[in-house]
């Protein structure tokens, strides 16, 4: 906790106070940024593929939010330590953050800036399909694709399925609430450790035939579910995302509105969702 303030500081000594705090917090990065050139020689991080790690960062970035108080809004806070993990990652094992600019490129190029900062390279793509592509082809880029369905994407996700395909390893942002500014939900698609992966949702691709808005429904009240037609199945190809361990109710509910599920598999897993309640809720 800080300490309280001293009486009748004056306008020269409140200046050198944030003088010292910028100079700590400069050394303090300066440290980190020590720690992590001894994690790279201890754990050989740079022949290792990618360095990110969703469970930790999405366990930092909760702890911040539970922790912060004051006056600093919550945008600033979280975008300064998404930078900070983001750039010190990338120090780790460098990596490029591949875009699907389809859904808007204002809207994406806000949520990459602001969850990966200007040091990490940005590649725009228009469409899921050519971003998936390129992670593929990639040692530990990531993928950045919108998290809902856009006109012409098709089922980029089927791509997934394979053991040795990337994976959806986080949900954008990690922290939500109704005022957030790179608020456009994000799917994260890259390799990742299987321990490094965050597994409280799973992410399913499902094919199903007969899809009718009573299908629509049942899914929809148990998972949250992008879907596109499927001209393979007379159907839709789904993109479910729910609780571990739900898939098996999301298909029953499915064949019980009268679709029949064709296939499914896991391709990929996140985060649960961390929404700050609005002011005067809490």
């Amino acid at each position: 906790m800080p300490k309280p303030p001293p009486q009748n500081q004056t306008l020269a000594d409140l200046r050198r106070d944030i003088d010292r705090i910028d100079e700590a917090m400069h050394e303090l990065l300066l440290e980190r940024g020590q720690i992590i050139d001894r994690l790279i020689a201890t754990k050989k991080t740079q022949e290792s593929g990618s360095a990110f790690r969703p469970a930790r960062e999405a366990d930092m970035m909760r702890r911040l939010v539970q922790r912060h108080r004051g006056n600093l809004p919550l945008d600033t806070v979280e975008s300064i330590w998404r930078v900070i993990i983001s750039t010190f990652t990338y120090v780790q094992a460098p990596f490029a953050v591949h875009a699907d600019l389809s859904a808007g490129d204002a809207l994406m190029r806000d949520s990459a800036r602001f969850h990966f900062g200007f040091t990490v390279p940005f590649v725009p793509h228009m469409g899921a399909a050519s971003v998936v592509e390129a992670v593929s082809e990639s040692k530990g880029d990531l993928g950045l694709i919108p998290a809902f369905a856009t006109a012409g994407a098709g089922p980029w996700w089927t791509a997934l399925e394979f053991e040795s395909a990337p994976k959806i390893i986080a949900r954008l942002p990690f922290v939500e609430r109704a005022d957030h500014p790179a608020a456009m939900p994000v799917f994260v698609v890259s390799r990742a450790a299987a321990d490094a992966m965050v597994t409280e949702t799973e992410v399913w691709s499902m094919r199903a035939a007969g899809w009718s808005a009573a299908a629509v429904n049942a899914a929809a009240a148990l998972a949250d579910v992008v879907a596109v037609p499927d001209r393979a199945f007379d159907g839709a190809a789904l993109l479910v995302s729910l609780e571990r361990g739900g898939a098996d109710a999301v298909a029953e509910a499915l064949r019980k509105a009268g679709a029949s599920i064709r296939s499914t598999a896991l391709v990929g897993s996140h985060a649960t969702r961390y929404t700050v309640p609005a002011r005067g809720k809490e």
